[in-house]
């Protein structure tokens, strides 16, 4: 069982309790340990027989969003084990955002591009033009066709997973046994 989160967005608050039978608090401390944009160096708190992480709404508003790479190690002062590791992704905070922001993902965004690509591609009728040797072309229609539909399909997952859904397509239920 991970016991750190996928994500979590800056200007919010951040409590994670770690429960560890073989590391127990006070024995034992936990530090989580960030890498990416910055760095952020996090202790643990015994709280009982768990290890508390808190960082407060005020304190993670001046995180950097992007990807983070994770190590959570238990130490008794003199040993020390990992005991997860991964990537944990800082969402920006929004509330920060005082520019034009474009929030959609890069498949919303290519989607969007190569649509627009698409649509602009129907009102003309050249496909290559050569001016004093200088040849260009443009990427035949059926390329961005088959484009267009990756990224949809990938937009299409990405909105289910948001909802909670199947990514993996229509449901197929089946029977097995005896007729």
């Amino acid at each position: 069982m991970p016991y750190i989160p996928d994500s979590f967005t800056a200007g919010t608050t951040l409590a994670l309790t770690v429960a560890l039978t073989a590391y127990p608090p006070p024995e034992w401390s936990l530090t989580l340990l960030l890498r990416g944009p910055e760095q952020r160096d996090l202790t643990s708190t015994p709280d009982g027989t768990v290890h508390a992480f808190a960082v407060t709404a005020a304190d993670s508003a001046s995180w950097k969003a992007g990807a983070y790479w994770y190590s959570l190690r238990a130490t008794d002062g003199t040993e020390v084990h990992e005991l997860e590791d991964g990537t944990l992704t800082v969402e920006l905070d929004l509330a920060s955002v005082t520019a034009e922001h474009d929030g959609r993902t890069h498949a919303e965004r290519t989607l969007a591009a190569v649509e627009e690509e698409i649509e602009f591609r129907a009102r003309k009728d050249q496909d290559s033009y050569r001016i004093n040797n200088r040849e260009w072309r443009r990427t035949p229609l059926e390329q961005l066709l088959k484009l267009r539909d990756r990224y949809r399909e990938e937009v299409r997952r990405q909105r289910a997973a948001q909802r909670g859904r199947n990514t993996l397509g229509r449901q197929v239920l089946a029977r097995f046994g005896r007729a």
